[in-house]
Parts: structure tokens; C-alpha cells; sequence
């Protein structure tokens, strides 16, 4: 199969807001291996594929969702676990040390399912906003294609992200316009649909406003495309998403 024949596979990844008193909110980063297949060395959010166990548990549990849309946030939640040690989206006696035995546990191959009901821990679903939904084109050449939904989420009090030393390398909190300015300087690299996010974020002073903003767009698939501008072929997204840069010269571009 070449990649022009590949069938995109559903994903999910999550936005974690930490709020600062006065001054821009950070976001959780991690930073990909270098041996991974998919945006390697890139710093992206947490996250990763929908799997079948996603899947499963969205039909045990009661959510009013969509079951692609609930599959994707229990994905966005058992990612978190498992590459960053928090547990956002959760009920209970979801403490620190919890969490943590619940990453052990999915490290181990269990069920996020199965961990959670051993633990008496609930799932909270409505906690996580849809923030976006990006699906390159099949005929896009990038080498793996994933129907990714993007959510925001509170950063859990009392607990400390750590990072996982197997898919992600390096962890760190960093407000939008931080993380951007090290990527214009060198010191670290992101994707398109990250870069495109990361200036969407910059513009919430919290949580809360970066809530508003997601509900006041519609999250629509964004699959980008190419134009030539001004002489030169330009990587676009469509003007109606709330992205206040929609286009950037292919020449700047790291793909996935």
C-alpha cells in the first residue's frame, strides 16, 4: 500500500491550560522521540490513535456524545495518562498517587476501563472542549495520515506532569506565544496544524476565554491545501475557523 492509498486513522489530543494569576496561561508540550515515525523530534500536545479499547468503553458508559466524538476524549484522556502522568477528565479519588497507578497500569497493557473500575474512578467527558478537528487529504504527502480531534482541558490541581522516556522525550509548560518564539528561533520545532493552534491559543488570556473562543467557532475538518500567492505556493486552512493565520510559504513548512 502506498502512502497515497493510506486510510486515515482517527486520533485525539488535548490542549492542557494551566492559568497563571495576571499573566498568559501555559500549555503542556511534549517532545516527540526522534524515532518515532510520526513527527519526530516535533514538540506537539499530548495524545495519540483511537484504539479499539476507546472504542469499547465509549459504548459502556453514559456520555450523550457521538460515540466517534466520546471515543476521541477518552482517548485524549488516556493519552494524558499515559505520556504526561495527569489525569484531566476524571472522577473520584483521581489523587496523584491514583493517577499514576493508572499509568502504570496502561503502561502494563491494561484497559483504561478495567483500571478505572478497579479504582472506583469515574470519567468526566464534558470537561474536555472541542477545540478542532484537522484531516489532511489523502493525497496530501505527509507520511501518516490522522483524522485528529484537538480538545482544551484544565490542568488537574495537585498533580505533576512527568514524562513518559519511551515516545516522548522532554516535557514543559510554556504559554502560545513562548513556544512560537523558540520555534522562530531554532530551538525547537513544531508541525503545521501545532504552529496553526499555537496562534490560535495566544490570543486566550485563560482558560476560560480559550473556552469561549472554541464555542464560538464551528469545529469543522481542517484540511489544508495548497495556493500560490503572491508568486509562491502557500499551505492554506480555511478563514472561518477562528486561525488568525490562515497560510504560510510550503517552503517554511515541517510536515508530519
Amino acid at each position: 500500500m502506498t502512502e497515497m492509498d493510506q486510510v486515515s486513522r482517527p486520533a485525539a489530543t488535548v490542549v492542557i491550560v494551566r492559568d497563571r494569576p495576571g499573566a498568559a496561561p501555559e500549555l503542556l508540550m511534549v517532545e516527540r522521540a526522534s524515532t518515532m515515525a510520526f513527527a519526530a523530534g516535533a514538540l506537539v500536545f499530548p495524545g495519540g490513535a483511537v484504539d479499539d479499547a476507546d472504542r469499547a468503553l465509549a459504548t459502556q458508559i453514559d456520555h450523550g456524545l457521538d460515540l466517534d466524538e466520546a471515543a476521541g476524549r477518552i482517548a485524549a484522556i488516556r493519552e494524558t495518562i499515559e505520556e504526561a502522568g495527569l489525569g484531566i477528565g476524571l472522577t473520584g479519588p483521581a489523587e496523584a498517587a491514583l493517577v499514576l497507578r493508572l499509568r502504570d497500569g496502561l503502561h502494563d497493557g491494561k484497559p483504561l476501563g478495567d483500571l478505572l473500575a478497579r479504582h472506583g474512578v469515574g470519567l468526566a467527558l464534558d470537561t474536555l472542549t472541542p477545540f478542532a478537528r484537522w484531516h489532511p487529504a489523502p493525497s496530501d504527502p505527509v507520511r501518516r495520515i490522522f483524522d485528529t480531534r484537538f480538545y482544551l482541558a484544565r490542568a488537574p490541581a495537585g498533580q505533576v506532569a512527568s514524562v513518559d522516556t519511551s515516545e516522548n522525550v522532554r516535557l514543559f509548560w510554556g504559554t502560545a506565544a513562548d513556544i512560537i518564539a523558540r520555534c522562530d528561533a531554532g530551538q525547537d520545532h513544531v508541525i503545521y496544524p501545532t504552529r496553526r493552534n499555537l496562534e490560535r491559543l495566544a490570543l486566550g488570556a485563560c482558560h476560560a476565554d480559550l473556552v469561549a473562543h472554541a464555542t464560538a467557532f464551528p469545529v469543522e475538518k481542517v484540511r489544508p491545501w495548497r495556493e500560490e500567492r503572491d508568486g509562491e505556493v502557500h499551505l492554506c486552512i480555511p478563514d472561518h475557523l477562528g486561525y488568525p493565520v490562515t497560510s504560510q510559504p510550503l517552503r517554511q513548512i515541517r510536515r508530519g
